[in-house]
């Protein structure tokens, strides 16, 4: 689903304008990647948490050559789903 699909879903599902919700989606969307960035999780009700997790660095293999690389440490968002939404999942 795109951002202009999730818009039109949501515009229809509430009677609230494309305008102003494609305003909600971006206000939403820039404030939990502000929260996230600065290193609070953020945790969505029936959802899941979004949250910054630092991975370190480590060698990596290139499958063809053998040839081995340092990958530097970096940081990453990452979601873990709720349970109730991974049982959502299994039962579809």
């Amino acid at each position: 689903m795109t951002t202009k699909e999730l818009i039109s879903d949501i515009s229809a599902a509430s009677g609230i304008s494309k305008a102003e919700v494609a305003k909600l989606v971006d206000a939403t969307t820039g404030l939990l990647a502000n929260i996230v960035l600065e290193g609070t999780p953020v945790h969505i009700q029936d959802f899941g948490d979004f949250s910054l997790k630092d991975k370190r660095e480590r060698v990596t293999v290139h499958p063809m050559t053998g040839e081995r690389t340092l990958t530097p440490a970096k940081r990453q968002i990452t979601f873990k789903q709720t349970p109730s939404l991974k049982n959502d999942i299994k039962s579809i």
